[in-house]
């Protein structure tokens, strides 16, 4: 069921980014080089294809919702997966796994149309 508009899944994709960047010292693996630079290319890339999307919050309005929304569940699932994948899982896995998993969920909540200025839905 998708009920997440996208004007508050625009706000929450920037805070998520920022967040994620921010985590390697929030959360103390910054000494972790491949969880540390797991945590900012995942989180720059939310942010970079976020001004590129074609929603409320959208710099350059480009890209379409739906393909943002596949790029949330493909790169959420990558994300939670990289610590066993990338073998970092004995040192930090904790952050990674909850902020991909998180990105998962956002993609299939969130509508597929964006609402106007004018109140009306337009399919994306």
């Amino acid at each position: 069921m998708r009920f997440l508009p996208t004007s508050i899944h625009g706000v929450i994709d920037y805070l998520w980014g920022f967040a994620l960047l921010s985590s390697p010292w929030l959360f103390g693996f910054a000494d972790v080089p491949v969880a540390r630079w797991g945590a900012i290319v995942f989180g720059m890339g939310a942010i970079l294809y976020s001004v590129f999307t074609a929603y409320e919050l959208g710099a350059l309005r480009i890209l379409p919702m739906s393909l943002h929304l596949i790029l949330d569940g493909l790169a959420g699932a990558l994300l939670a997966a990289s610590p066993f994948l990338l073998g970092f899982s004995d040192q930090v896995y904790l952050p990674h796994l909850l902020f991909g998993l998180f990105s998962v969920a956002a993609s299939l909540i969130t509508r597929m149309e964006v609402t106007l200025a004018t109140g009306h839905r337009e399919p994306v």
